[in-house]
């Protein structure tokens, strides 16, 4: 790319290397073309309307891309449910096609912003985002850059595939797109409130209400809900029970390491497989993550009562979405994993979660 001083009639396909401003007394003072436009044929008469004979241009060379021409190449990136819009001033936004769970490549991100040239911005990956909602957004710096430098970003998520070592789990994401969301699922969900201080009526129960609120924000509500008293066998046939009749199932109580606490053996004898016991999450360190099969099993501490936002608002976007969640990821957590306790609550806008 190089800047020459040229004829306007011989400038049509040069490129505007900065603003040209028009003026017209009393009514308009601002840029007649912009910065980074191709010239075109029909542009001639009104740069010599405002006297302009001779113009500085850009000269693109056949190994190089404009902005406009190498954001195109960029919607490429977008996986499911994921639309791409632009390009403007050079750039291509992303948006989200639908309301769901917002998966990204972080270690693609990573490294195609070490390449020459270019710029990309994403939000945070595992977070609930709504249709419409911007995810991300990418292009050059300068007003072109070379073809290898674009080809370069366009490679950058299947070799990432290739090593085997994208940032969230394989099996939840298309290895060969850098941005994906995953649209929450309607779930039937199973609600088992453990402990006998509620069972024996001592205290009323107050999980169901907060539980199933979280619920229905994504759409999906509860098919089956059980009171058990602190006793290993009844709480396990109450997992077994839940299990044909729901695809998600949520207990509270009992997380502690007291010796009345036995929900987490309960939960291994009604065979799931336990992904973490314990999270380095504040509020919801307790926080337990178990399979049945495909059917997420989600230990809730009881800080869930007390505080407006905690570990379970993490981890319930994921199992709503069918996105599995990894020993990995609940151990990613740690860094920015203290709630503030805004008095103005945010979330998901927030650090909370977002490692």
């Amino acid at each position: 790319m190089k800047k020459i001083k040229i004829k306007v009639e011989d400038s049509v396909g040069k490129i505007f290397p900065h603003d040209i401003t028009a003026i017209i007394p009393g009514k308009f003072k601002g840029p007649a073309f912009k910065k980074g436009c191709i010239i075109k044929k029909e542009d001639i008469p009104s740069l010599l309307k405002i006297g302009k004979e001779k113009i500085w241009a850009l000269e693109i060379s056949k190994d190089e891309y404009h902005e406009n021409e190498a954001a195109e190449k960029f919607r490429t990136l977008a996986g499911d449910n994921v639309r791409s819009i632009g390009p403007s001033e050079g750039k291509i936004s992303f948006i989200a096609a639908k309301s769901g769970l917002l998966l990204v490549e972080r270690k693609s991100v990573d490294r195609i912003n070490r390449i020459k040239d270019v710029v990309l911005s994403t939000r945070h990956s595992f977070v609930p985002v709504k249709s419409g909602e911007i995810i991300a957004g990418i292009r050059i710096v300068p007003l072109a850059t070379k073809k290898t430098n674009v080809d370069k970003v366009l490679n950058v998520a299947p070799k990432t595939a290739a090593e085997g070592t994208p940032w969230c789990d394989a099996s939840a994401s298309r290895a060969d797109k850098l941005l994906e969301i995953k649209p929450f699922k309607k779930k039937k969900c199973a609600i088992i409130v453990t402990g006998s201080e509620v069972a024996k009526g001592r205290i009323k129960d107050k999980f169901r209400p907060v539980i199933e609120k979280k619920l229905k924000e994504y759409g999906s509500s509860v098919n089956f809900f059980k009171i058990i008293t602190d006793d290993e066998k009844q709480i396990k046939e109450a997992i077994l029970e839940a299990k044909k009749k729901c695809n998600l199932i949520i207990l509270t109580g009992g997380m502690s390491v007291d010796p009345d606490d036995v929900t987490r053996l309960a939960v291994k004898k009604a065979g799931a497989k336990i992904i973490s016991y314990g999270a380095p999450v504040l509020p919801g360190n307790m926080f337990l993550a178990a399979y049945i099969g495909k059917i997420p099993v989600l230990g809730i501490p009881a800080c869930a009562l007390f505080y407006k936002r905690t570990v379970f608002d993490l981890f319930l976007p994921m199992a709503l979405a069918g996105v599995e969640i990894t020993r990995e990821n609940i151990l990613s957590r740690g860094y920015g994993g203290i709630c503030l306790q805004c008095r103005i609550c945010v979330f998901p806008d927030c650090p909370f979660g977002k490692s």
